[in-house]
């Protein structure tokens, strides 16, 4: 029969004990904001109102400069613009070939987790 050195039944008792349902508990705390990133759904579309795929988008805020570009997909769309700009005004433009659009604006506001675009999103459409 195997015995328990008596200076272990302190230290076993409480392992036992914290490995209970009503054992010992640690709230830690929870992060109220998620690493998600609010996005601007942009779209370009053609003189006609057509979407155009691998259409280039340009997003740059106005006071800081950082730009965010990206390509549309088959839809015509991209969601590549996100709230990593900033708080302020990012002009919109988007060129297919020859071709280019005439700029939007976007006011994007922030709390403490988030950035919001005003509007949540944008068509540019290519000039003839």
């Amino acid at each position: 029969m195997f015995r328990v050195p008596a200076s272990w039944l302190v230290p076993l008792s409480l392992v036992l004990l914290s490995s209970c349902d009503g054992g010992l508990h640690v709230d830690r705390p929870t992060d109220v904001c998620t690493a998600v990133l609010v996005t601007l759904r942009v779209q370009v579309v053609n003189a006609q109102g057509m979407p155009v795929p691998d259409a280039t988008v340009s997003a740059t805020h106005l006071e800081t400069g950082n730009t965010i570009t990206s390509v549309t997909g088959d839809e015509g769309i991209t969601h590549a613009v996100n709230e990593e700009l900033g708080a302020g005004q990012v002009r919109l433009t988007a060129r297919a070939g020859s071709k280019s659009s005439d700029t939007a604006e976007v006011a994007w506001s922030c709390d403490e987790c988030h950035c919001s675009p005003d509007p949540e999103s944008v068509q540019l459409r290519l000039n003839p």
